[in-house]
């Protein structure tokens, strides 16, 4: 067993009060921002914190509820301008006692995502990372950008479009015409 937390924010299970809850606020200052920015590969992270509670869930078990508030910056997929988003969501993560790890070749997720095998330390800050790498936009995309046509052809032949890739089209047009002439 470890006497070492794995990050600064870290709780160790055996000292939470089994009946109160244990507050915690994260707030990482510019070079924290920074290297997370970098290490979630976005152009920039603003306005960061991560607030909540810890309190006992049953008598092995323990809840973590907490809000993740952050501001960031990535490139735009289209045109590669700088988008600004803000992520404010609800983070719950419960940390069982008797979790019992599923082995196999394949096996189904689990409906509830938010489960977690309790260890011996709680780590408000590992939760706060994963929670703010699910929900950075994974395509983000400028107000006005749009991806366009792009119709590329060698000389000579005809190009391939967006609507003549619609193989359908076709069809539903010929139906059109061939009920047009049926009416009249």
């Amino acid at each position: 067993m470890s006497k070492t937390p794995p990050s600064r924010a870290a709780l160790r299970v055996s000292d939470l009060a089994q009946n109160a809850k244990t507050s915690f606020e994260i707030v990482p200052d510019q070079t924290q921002m920074a290297a997370l920015a970098q290490e979630l590969d976005l152009s920039g992270l603003r306005k960061m914190r991560f607030e909540g509670e810890i309190k006992a869930e049953g008598k092995a078990d323990w809840r973590l509820t907490a809000k993740l508030g952050a501001t960031v910056i990535q490139p735009c997929g289209v045109t590669l301008a700088p988008v600004t988003t803000r992520i404010d969501v609800p983070v719950t993560r419960l940390f069982v006692a008797d979790w019992q790890e599923v082995e196999g070749e394949e096996v189904e997720m689990p409906e509830d995502d938010s489960i977690e095998p309790l260890k011996q330390w709680i780590d408000p800050e590992a939760v706060m990372i994963e929670a703010l790498s699910l929900e950075v936009p994974a395509y983000p995309r400028a107000p006005d950008a749009e991806l366009g046509e792009a119709v590329l052809a060698e000389p000579g032949v005809a190009p391939l479009t967006d609507e003549a890739m619609r193989p359908f089209a076709g069809l539903a047009d010929l139906k059109a015409k061939l009920e047009g002439e049926n009416d009249g």
